[in-house]
């Protein structure tokens, strides 16, 4: 019977969408890979919309408002490499562990998902294998293709998040996120705060010790890479003119950072903290 199951289920994706992924390689010269997990909105034609209703696919629950074009600009203003998630968290969540219930959420911020309610293994199970496991075996490659014997790329993963979130401000413009290497995130918050104009949340308004940032946590710190997070606030990024606005800050703040050779070595336990 399980055989039979298996068997009954079509492939997810279909053969005219989009893979799993989409690869940037704007460069190999500067060891930089971006991470931009929560890229889109799409639902594989096979999941019915999950459903929902579309003025859901577009808020955040979604995917992470702005993110994308933010990190394909960085990607190109800065040559580096960047991988971008091609379908919605709310399918599968790239970056959560699999044993996290918010992997595949039944309910995101108070909003029902229908089409993740009672699934069976089998349906899990190929999301993880058409979605999830692609995602990062490509992520991984492009982080070794950057590695040798005495040198390693610097990873930032790139997100945005709401304004508000239960009720409540979040009044920061940017957070970055880190947990015990503070190579790459105490200098990055400096020259963000250099022009006195912009609100930096340091792990706010999440942290970067929080278990949930499996990408970061998995590729980056497991190999000792330099790393951070960098949440962007969603109205900031909501149209294209805040998008470019903010991969040129960005980029402006990270051009001398990513100056430093410290940071091309793997770090040893604690470093910087």
């Amino acid at each position: 019977m399980a055989v039979a199951e298996e068997q009954a289920i079509p492939r997810l994706i279909g053969a005219d969408e989009p893979a799993a992924f989409e690869v940037i390689r704007a460069g190999t010269e500067r060891r930089l890979v971006i991470a931009c997990d929560h890229a889109s909105k799409r639902i594989p034609r096979s999941l019915g919309m999950l459903g929902l209703a579309d003025r859901y696919l577009d808020d955040h629950i979604a995917w992470d408002i702005g993110a994308a074009e933010v990190a394909r600009t960085l990607c190109r203003r800065l040559g580096c490499v960047a991988m971008l998630g091609s379908y919605s968290r709310l399918v599968i969540d790239l970056n959560r562990h699999l044993d996290d219930a918010t992997a595949m959420p039944e309910i995101s911020d108070g909003v029902l998902i229908p089409g993740n309610v009672s699934m069976r293994e089998s349906q899990r199970a190929q999301r993880i294998g058409e979605l999830y496991t692609p995602y990062h075996e490509a992520l991984h490659r492009e982080i070794m293709s950057l590695t040798s014997a005495d040198c390693v790329p610097v990873m930032i993963s790139l997100h945005s998040f709401t304004p508000h979130q239960h009720g409540l401000p979040r009044p920061w413009d940017v957070g970055v996120l880190w947990d015990t290497d503070a190579r790459l995130a105490l200098p990055l918050m400096a020259r963000l705060r250099s022009s006195g104009k912009i609100r930096v949340g340091d792990n706010e308004p999440y942290s970067g010790r929080h278990p949930a940032d499996f990408t970061i946590d998995h590729h980056a710190e497991s190999l000792g890479l330099a790393c951070a997070g960098v949440e962007i606030r969603q109205d900031l990024v909501a149209d294209s003119n805040g998008q470019a606005a903010w991969a040129d800050r960005l980029a402006r703040a990270l051009e001398p950072v990513l100056a430093d050779e410290e940071l091309y070595r793997r770090a040893t336990s604690g470093m910087g903290d």
